[in-house]
């Protein structure tokens, strides 16, 4: 069980290098993640607050990795010659644009209450 559960991490780390490495927004979202995280400390956030965040900016990130991975899913499926191939990215984008902006709504409530 063990064995599996280290390759398990070993996947998901693999995972994770190359989404920060080939997805520029992931990076981006990473550092202003890195910042919020900053001014959460700076503004002493409470217990219920911290959740709050941390569970927002994991809502981003995850969403992110699912937009990058369906992403490369139609590519090979149908790559640009289905007329759904871009209405589907498109989609994902709004899918990641709809919980980025609500994130900052999150962050403004948050921090400046």
């Amino acid at each position: 069980m063990a064995h599996s559960l280290w390759y398990s991490f070993k996947y998901a780390s693999k995972g994770l290098k190359t989404v920060f490495k080939t997805e520029r927004n992931f990076r981006i979202q990473i550092l202003i993640a890195i910042l919020v995280i900053l001014f959460g400390i700076y503004r002493q956030l409470n217990y219920q607050d911290w959740l709050i965040l941390l569970i927002t900016i994991a809502l981003v990130l995850s969403l992110e990795i699912m937009n990058s991975a369906v992403e490369r899913l139609v590519d090979i499926l149908a790559p640009r010659t289905h007329h759904f191939a871009k209405e589907i990215k498109d989609l994902l984008a709004a899918m990641v644009f709809l919980a980025s902006f609500f994130a900052f709504i999150i962050g403004l409530i948050l921090f400046f209450r």
